[in-house]
């Protein structure tokens, strides 16, 4: 698994390519920027043991990837860490839908209230697209994007299922 370790909280900071694969024998293959690195680590109840390189370091963290706290011989650190999955992850949530139409899918089961738009509406980033109930509790589902109403698949009264398609823009 390829991970992405910016070491230095500086916008402009830029992140260490590691590779790491575990051998069916349980032992680590690291490589740190393209150059191969002897790793070994050893969990010690809440503290890492790791060995670099013949170098011994404990090692405890904190946080969730991708921002962690890391203390190491008594020095404290934040890093950012971020697999391969993660980064790709991230970037098709920050691209959002691109092209042609968009779907807006119901984020719960519930049941649409009313439909604030219609037909060839042209609608706004964050305008209200439809009320849909659900627990009792009214919840009006916005726009993401811009964009003109291809298609409204609900009518007020219906019962929804979660992900279920509600509005297409175009």
């Amino acid at each position: 698994m390829r991970y992405y370790v910016t070491l230095d909280s500086e916008p402009d900071a830029k992140p260490v390519a590691v590779d790491v694969v575990e051998l069916p024998s349980g032992e680590l293959q690291a490589t740190l920027a393209g150059r191969p690195v002897q790793v070994d680590v050893v969990p010690l109840g809440a503290t890492l043991s790791v060995r670099v390189d013949g170098r011994v370091v404990d090692l405890t963290t904190e946080g969730t990837p991708p921002e962690i706290g890391a203390v190491a011989s008594g020095h404290r650190s934040y890093v950012r860490v971020e697999s391969e999955r993660m980064r790709a992850a991230a970037q098709a949530k920050k691209a959002g839908p691109t092209g042609g139409e968009k779907t807006i899918k119901s984020p719960m089961p519930g049941r649409v209230v009313k439909v604030l738009v219609g037909k060839g509406d042209e609608i706004a980033v964050g305008q209200g697209l439809l009320v849909l109930e659900a627990m009792k509790m009214e919840n009006e589902v916005r726009a993401r994007g811009a964009g003109t109403v291809a298609e409204v698949h609900v009518t007020a009264g219906m019962a929804v299922e979660g992900g279920a398609k509600l509005v297409t823009l175009a």
